[in-house]
């Protein structure tokens, strides 16, 4: 990914589990986010949370110290779900086990997908896609896009940004 490009990205917990059922773990998610922006090092376009996914439209601003802030997402919500999921005594801990020199646990996937958006029409075609994928047949999440909580649909229904992540794609393109 390069500095200063929108991307449509994709960020898969390993094997697939599905970790973000639980809502704590997803405000990690939001929290991280709204570190990031906070700091000018990302801008939010669009995002969704799926039980054991996420996307995201979104844009690198800056390097966070010496690695990019999608890096930075990884490493501190690796390091906050395995915080949050030994204080809960959670079994899930085991099924995330890798023993490394880097890690003892990995939770994303390696090489998540990260697609450039170099027009306003990808953008919009992402953006649609990321709002529905909670209404498929094998989430069933919500009935309208808008009413998950979990996603940018509302912010694009209403106007109102729940997590203050968010800025309209009509500010990139």
């Amino acid at each position: 990914m390069e500095l200063r490009e929108v991307y449509f990205w994709t960020d898969t917990i390993n094997c697939w589990h599905e970790l973000l059922s639980d809502d704590k773990l997803k405000l990690i998610i939001i929290r991280q986010l709204q570190w990031l922006t906070e700091r000018d090092k990302i801008r939010v376009y669009a995002f969704v949370i799926m039980p054991n996914h996420l996307h995201f439209v979104w844009e690198m601003l800056e390097m966070n110290g010496k690695e990019m802030p999608h890096a930075s997402f990884n490493k501190w919500t690796s390091s906050q779900f395995l915080k949050c999921l030994r204080s809960s005594n959670s079994t899930q801990t085991k099924l995330f086990v890798e023993q490394t020199p880097e890690r003892s646990h990995r939770f994303w996937q390696r090489d998540p997908l990260a697609v450039l958006m170099d027009s306003k029409e990808k953008v919009e075609q992402k953006i649609d896609y990321i709002h529905t994928n909670p209404l498929q047949d094998k989430w069933s999440l919500v009935k309208e896009p808008e009413n998950y909580r979990w996603s940018s649909a509302n912010f694009y229904e209403t106007g109102e940004d729940e997590f203050g992540i968010l800025e309209h794609y009509h500010n990139y393109f």
